[in-house]
């Protein structure tokens, strides 16, 4: 596709706001313990930045200041200014380009005694200027988390323009962010989107169709607990699902 003639450069801000919901059953507060402390290895600050290093060079952004923290008594935090391609001079002409486009990601491991349900979110946000866009990322995203419930929102604002001075919103067709996500990552999950076109703003929430309830519990195997044990749980992960995907209490 021939891209776009622009006057000047292309100011548009692209935004992808991306959450994810990883769901486990731990039973005694041992257990809870143990999830939150294994979660906290699994996902610390470097290998969350190992992530997103790799998601800016699928983007071909390049990399300006990386911040990073791990908390006390849980969760992890890193931020990763970037700019479009190089900001050193081409031969005799100057390439200007916005350094203020970042990515974010913060994680929120968390439980509930009573329910013996222990959740882990993880929310990443990448805001680009130009033609960069975020959306070829969300295979890589998903893949590099355990991802049971997905929810993802996309938004394109501001304006550029031609070289006739024609305004330009929208520099690239999006119908629905499932368009960039693969067929087989697809099938794994029940979507649904809620898109409002004239003002560039896309939704798209997912939550996995298959429980394999040995995967979701922690230390415990599935063939020792009693088979209306194993309904009940199988019944509290998906009410558990259910509600953080509908972003209401249901049950």
């Amino acid at each position: 596709m021939d891209k776009l003639k622009l006057y000047g450069f292309n100011n548009l801000t692209k935004a992808l706001s991306f959450n994810i919901y990883d769901v486990c059953y731990a039973k005694t507060a041992r257990e809870q313990r143990d999830y939150i402390a294994y979660i906290d290895e699994q996902y610390n600050s470097e290998r969350l930045t190992n992530i997103l290093t790799t998601l800016t060079d699928m983007i071909g952004a390049r990399v300006l200041n990386i911040a990073k923290q791990d908390y006390d008594p849980q969760g992890a935090s890193v931020t990763i200014l970037i700019a479009e391609g190089s900001m050193v001079p081409a031969g005799g002409t100057q390439l200007a380009h916005l350094d203020k486009s970042h990515v974010t990601v913060h994680t929120y491991p968390e439980y509930h005694p009573e329910t013996c349900l222990a959740t882990f979110r993880v929310d990443i946000d990448v805001a680009t200027c130009g033609e960069i866009t975020p959306l070829s990322t969300l295979d890589y995203l998903i893949g590099s988390f355990d991802s049971d419930i997905i929810t993802m929102d996309y938004r394109v604002r501001g304006f550029t323009r031609d070289i006739g001075g024609k305004k330009c919103f929208m520099d690239h067709k999006v119908t629905s962010i499932q368009n960039y996500i693969s067929p087989a990552t697809l099938l794994k999950y029940d979507a649904v989107d809620i898109n409002v076109y004239d003002a560039n703003i896309f939704h798209t929430k997912m939550m996995v169709k298959e429980i394999d309830l040995q995967n979701y519990l922690f230390k415990t195997d599935a063939y020792e607990l009693p088979p209306t044990v194993r309904l009940e749980i199988m019944d509290n992960l998906r009410k558990e699902m259910i509600e953080i995907f509908s972003g209401r209490n249901v049950f």
